[in-house]
């Protein structure tokens, strides 16, 4: 059995978007799961608007989701020789040929035909001239004038085509660059792509590509068009709907695993199940599950499956995770006492910024109280408490959570309060804030040395308002 061959070939020329991103998964997944091979190949042919720094962008962001690749990268532009003598064998066998209408030419073409409820396409004025090259000419494809194309698509089953309705596309430019539509089907081919999985907004390619496939003698691939994603307007997704940018998530606290759960959710499903981890997908990914409607994207969906991968993470991976979106001059050198503030806070967090935000009070020298909170809870009614406490924990024998509650029952009987009393001053005192997790919890994070530290400083500022 013929080995299956998928290829993602984005163009450099901005970031890898959502929707790039959930192409590139789609083929990764069907080449995994039919233990196949997976092309990356960078179509950079427009000199113009292709970068490097786009090309890094892209295969930054393919590595961050983990779509390793077995072949490539391959770029498009050093492919270009190969091109031009694929345009020339066409030339030399009647199935192209030179064109020398100028653009002004074309344009008029173009508005003539839409004036008259024609469709806009090239008139073939240069068809049967048997034109040689000439400075500025481009070269294009004989089109087939009569008979159908019919695109068999393993997700929108067969659509057919009029042949008759079909460009003389250009297949090599006047500057003598091939055009996307001829290089792609020469590389597909010279590549022994099978299978070509790509967004929708390609399906009307797809034709006139095949046509150039069976004029250079090339097998066709079969094609796969996946649904469009759209925003919660039923707009095509774009900023207005939120990031665009894979690496955008990365850095709003994203994991790479729950962007990947998400994306692939996005058209595709497998019974009920949301939650996926990469073996899962790889074992269940089938084109027949592929929905033929456009998925609409829901941040809070992704939100959702983000705090569900951080909940399940460990705290070595997220302190990893966590490296460049600490606030800046926080000390995380410590990194068991980092661990220790990870699993406080990964509970209750939905992003990794949440969670660096939410940590600032743990790394503080000095706690800034939140003024309401101060106002309202650091008063001279807990004065006596709080002194009261500071000299009874240094003698505790089991500062953890066990040790810490037997502690509080015990204190909180001897000066015949209820805990509630004393639990939001001792929070504000620790942490600056009404807000946290549980208070034992912060306690034996921070350990004992920090705790008398903060309730001395929360006794100081009350002290001090208070003369």
């Amino acid at each position: 059995m013929k080995t299956i061959r998928t290829r993602f070939a984005p163009s450099p020329t901005g970031y890898l978007h959502i929707g790039g991103a959930r192409t590139a998964l789609f083929n990764w997944l069907y080449t995994r799961h039919n233990g196949g091979e997976f092309v990356l190949r960078i179509e950079d042919t427009d000199q113009q608007r292709s970068t490097e720094e786009s090309t890094k962008a892209i295969l930054s962001a393919m590595t961050w989701l983990g779509l390793n690749w077995d072949e490539g990268p391959y770029f498009q532009a050093q492919r270009v020789e190969l091109h031009r003598e694929m345009v020339q064998k066409l030339i030399n066998e009647g199935k192209a040929y030179y064109c020398k209408c100028t653009p002004e030419e074309l344009e008029a073409k173009r508005k003539q035909a839409l004036a008259t409820g024609k469709k806009p396409k090239y008139d073939g004025t240069c068809r049967d001239k048997n034109l040689k090259k000439s400075s500025g000419s481009a070269v294009r494809f004989r089109g087939l004038q009569t008979g159908i194309t019919i695109v068999e698509d393993l997700i929108k089953g067969n659509i057919s085509f009029n042949n008759d309705e079909l460009d003389d596309l250009i297949i090599e430019r006047g500057d003598g660059y091939p055009t996307y539509n001829f290089a792609v089907v020469v590389d597909d081919a010279l590549m022994n792509i099978t299978h070509v999985i790509r967004g929708n907004d390609h399906v009307n390619n797809t034709p006139r590509q095949i046509l150039m496939y069976q004029a250079l003698g090339f097998d066709v691939p079969k094609f796969a068009h996946v649904p469009m994603i759209l925003g919660s307007d039923k707009a095509r997704l774009s900023k207005r709907h939120g990031a665009t940018s894979v690496m955008a998530y990365k850095e709003m606290g994203y994991l790479p695993e729950a962007l990947v759960n998400y994306l692939v959710r996005l058209g595709w499903s497998h019974g009920d199940q949301e939650i996926f981890s990469q073996k899962d997908l790889i074992e269940h990914f089938a084109l027949e599950a592929v929905g033929k409607s456009p998925a609409v994207f829901n941040p809070e969906k992704l939100l959702w499956l983000n705090a569900h991968y951080i909940k399940e993470a460990s705290t070595e991976r997220l302190m990893e995770e966590m490296k460049l979106l600490w606030s800046e001059g926080t000390d995380t050198g410590d990194a068991v006492f980092t661990q220790k503030v990870i699993a406080d806070l990964q509970p209750r967090v939905k992003t990794l910024v949440e969670l660096a935000d939410m940590a600032d009070f743990y790394f503080a020298d000095q706690i800034q109280y939140d003024e309401q909170a101060a106002q309202k809870f650091l008063t001279s009614d807990v004065l006596a408490h709080l002194k009261a406490m500071v000299s009874a924990i240094p003698s505790m024998q089991k500062f953890s959570k066990e040790g810490l509650e037997e502690f509080f029952k015990n204190f909180t009987q001897e000066r015949n309060i209820k805990f509630k009393a004393i639990a939001q001053p001792l929070r504000v005192a620790l942490t600056g804030k009404t807000v946290s997790p549980g208070i034992d919890e912060v306690m034996v994070t921070l350990g004992k040395e920090r705790v008398i530290q903060r309730i001395n400083a929360a006794i100081d500022y009350i002290e001090a308002q208070n003369k």
